[in-house]
């Protein structure tokens, strides 16, 4: 195998995977429950995390993540036309209202409930995909399951208060369904919205997220309020290419939700940055192929993925790429020809797979003994 190292200038030093909750720089934070977290669920910051409390309306993260991943797998389009039914219509708090049998297409239903927070909305998509409320609740609590979300428990898909049943949930669990609908990156056209209208026009709707124009780098996600749960908010901030998500749950009133917001969020991006595996401009060299159908094989990275850094103590990193000196056909697509570690002295800090980019197929007899023909060939002209 060959060896290259290359030291890098990063100002940054590896992140403890889970960090105290009381950070130090970070204050108070007056939430019941609250979690800062990576986009790859890396912890920076928990307060309670795990307790279980209602989430109000950012209950529709759930509700949306489902209707996105109808859409993204063909079983919905954003064009198909939701009926309101009198159910739907009924609902309170936030909405559009909706009229018993208006129709309003998957589009304008699903930024209603990323903009206004529509209860009514939530309903009539939940009715449309899941063929009843009930159906669709049920398969809202066995998405979190796949999720591994533990502490949840949805009733329905607005977060409304009902007789005798409420939603429950986690900061933690909201963390992860959070991360998960960031998978689907429409989302954030909708949740980025700070005005807009549906019904041609007619009906003006206004993002319920204040933290839009209050916070650099803010691209959503939701926010929740009703009088059992409080103020609460599964935010989510981009700057420099690291996007972290900010959950807090039973705020007293809507400042202290924006403030500690604010103040997770800053901490995170001031304390934390991404490192990337390779340096800029740096490549892999193709790997030389015995006896394939081409004379060599490209390769990349299996998981380029940046590491997430804390930024006090910065050193440099050194780079060492191991990569095999030639491989014999066949090669497959994804096989292991070498490794990226990443080292700040004698400690290792990373190890991401060099993989093939592309098949080579093995050469046959009769294309190597073209190939020997060719090479005697060459031999004896050169006498």
């Amino acid at each position: 195998m060959k060896r290259i190292c290359v030291i890098g200038a990063v100002v940054c030093c590896l992140l403890a995977v889970s960090v105290p909750a009381s950070a130090a720089g970070l204050g108070e934070v007056k939430a019941k429950s609250a979690i800062l977290t990576t986009e790859d669920g890396q912890v920076l910051f928990e307060q309670n995390a795990d307790e279980a409390l209602p989430p109000a309306s950012v209950t529709k993260i759930m509700t949306m993540l489902l209707t996105m991943e109808a859409v993204d797998s063909g079983k919905a389009s954003l064009d198909d036309l939701v009926t309101a039914s009198a159910h739907a219509a009924e609902m309170g708090g936030s909405q559009i209202y909706l009229k018993e049998g208006e129709q309003m297409t998957l589009d304008d239903m699903l930024k209603s409930i990323a903009v206004a927070s529509a209860n009514d909305a939530a309903v009539a998509v939940a009715e449309h995909l899941g063929g009843s409320e009930e159906t669709f609740v049920s398969m809202m609590n066995e998405r979190a399951k796949e999720l591994g979300c533990t502490g949840t428990t949805f009733v329905n898909p607005n977060g409304l208060d009902t007789d005798g049943e409420e939603t429950r949930t986690t900061a933690a669990d909201l963390a992860k369904m959070s991360a998960e609908l960031l998978r689907h990156e429409k989302i954030l056209e909708y949740t980025s919205i700070w005005m807009d209208t549906v019904r041609d026009g007619a009906f003006g709707l206004a993002n319920t997220n204040k933290m839009l124009r209050l916070y650099d780098g803010m691209i959503g996600l939701k926010t929740g309020y009703t009088s059992t749960a409080g103020y609460c908010i599964s935010a989510v901030a981009e700057r420099d290419g690291m996007r972290l998500i900010a959950v807090v749950l039973g705020e007293p009133d809507k400042e202290s939700r924006n403030s500690d917001i604010t103040a997770m969020l800053n901490y995170g991006f001031a304390n934390y940055a991404m490192a990337d595996i390779l340096e800029d401009g740096q490549k892999l060299d193709s790997v030389p192929v015995e006896l394939g159908m081409q004379s060599s094989v490209s390769v990349q990275l299996a998981d380029d993925a940046p590491i997430l850094m804390e930024k006090a103590g910065a050193e440099g990193l050194e780079r060492e790429i191991i990569q095999e000196n030639s491989v014999q056909a066949p090669v497959k697509q994804g096989e292991k020809l070498g490794e990226v570690v990443l080292r700040r002295g004698e400690e290792e800090i990373a190890r991401r797979d060099i993989v093939a980019a592309e098949d080579v197929a093995r050469k046959g007899i009769s294309a190597i003994y073209r190939d020997l023909l060719a090479y005697l060939l060459m031999k004896r002209q050169a006498f």
